[in-house]
């Protein structure tokens, strides 16, 4: 079976061709931030992404014929369990829409996919998007009645990285404590308990560390104040696109900014390392959530290929517990080895169910 695998981020368009379980190729385009700003909005991007899509397969002389079905990266629409899901017109309009409360390039997977499967009428599926939700309780409530915290998150990575670092140890992931790090264009670290992701920062929601796209958490009342300047569309597209490096640079690319680094620049020196600071304060929450039992900490993603970012880190957060490094991410594996079990009739697809996972508590 041949399966296309599409994984629109927040820096890069990943595209990989599976024959089965070998890997036929996998290519990422790296997007810089003016790129991609120039859309108006995330689903704006959608013919620009296809377009990479399209190129890649021609680039590799696969005739898209040829696909037997087509997965796509997801997220934005409303919250469901984890599991591959079988993408439909609900499933694409309720993304398109961002009914789930929040606008991530990883949208664009489903998408894609969607377009494609329905013009070559093939099936299409995603698996695990970014807003999974398998949160505790403790871990919705804010200080604001009816006002709760999302599960918004690289949940396609995250599980498969904790899926592999449990297998090589002999475990099983349903019975272990593990605190994972998604570090790249943007950057989410939760705590998994017993096969759930129990708490984490919300990926693209202005919680948890900045990142070379996104501005991470800010106190309300600066954000406020930020507004009286600023209109609401342009905080919501620093929570995604224009945020961290992007404000402070103008470029999403790490490399530039990490030569500013080795260079000594003063601004870069800080920006960087509080980047660093604020994903050991982060992991340091989760270790909290686990009462201090995490087995492990993973560190995973494009960045942890900097070594001074996986030091920082170490310095700050070994005490809590072993520090595991899995250089860039499982996303295209992960996509393509579970829809293969689908298709070969050894799983069963879920279907979108149209609601989300949580909708209030009883005294809504």
């Amino acid at each position: 079976m041949r399966i296309l695998v599409i994984n629109p981020g927040s820096t890069s368009t990943k595209v990989s061709v599976f024959d089965d379980d070998v890997n036929i190729f996998t290519e990422s385009i790296f997007h810089d931030a003016p790129v991609l700003l120039a859309y108006s909005s995330v689903n704006d991007q959608l013919p620009f992404r296809k377009k990479v899509v399209m190129d890649l397969l021609n680039k590799h002389d696969i005739d898209i014929c040829s696909i037997d079905a087509f997965v796509g990266r997801g997220g934005c629409a409303f919250s469901q369990p984890e599991g591959v899901m079988v993408i439909d017109k609900k499933l694409f309009d309720d993304t398109k829409e961002d009914k789930g409360g929040s606008d991530h390039p990883a949208k664009l997977g489903v998408m894609i996919a969607y377009e494609l499967g329905t013009e070559y009428g093939k099936p299409m599926y995603t698996l695990n998007p970014t807003n999974v939700d398998e949160f505790i309780d403790e871990a919705r409530i804010t200080g604001l009645k009816g006002v709760y915290r999302r599960a918004q998150s690289h949940v396609l990575n995250q599980k498969g990285i904790a899926r592999l670092y449990v297998s090589e140890i002999g475990k099983k992931y349903e019975e272990c404590s593990l605190i994972v790090a998604h570090i790249d264009g943007g950057i989410t670290i939760a705590a998994h308990k017993d096969g759930k992701m129990i708490d984490g920062t919300e990926g693209a929601g202005g919680d948890g560390p900045f990142t070379p796209t996104r501005l991470g958490s800010i106190p309300v009342m600066e954000t406020a104040r930020f507004l009286e300047t600023h209109n609401p569309s342009e905080l919501e597209a620093m929570c995604s696109r224009s945020g961290g490096f992007v404000s402070h640079f103008g470029t999403s690319d790490s490399e530039r900014i990490h030569e500013l680094v080795k260079l000594g620049d003063s601004h870069a020196c800080l920006v960087w390392n509080t980047m660093i600071y604020q994903i050991a304060k982060a992991i340091g929450s989760m270790a909290a959530v686990l009462e201090g039992k995490a087995e492990a900490i993973l560190l995973t993603g494009g960045l942890v290929r900097f070594d001074d970012i996986v030091e920082g880190i170490r310095k700050r957060c070994s005490w809590i517990a072993p520090i595991h490094v899995f250089p860039g991410e499982v996303e295209q594996e992960e996509m393509a080895s579970e829809v293969l079990k689908v298709l070969r009739g050894e799983k069963t697809a879920r279907l979108y169910s149209g609601k989300p996972v949580f909708s209030g508590f009883s005294w809504d």
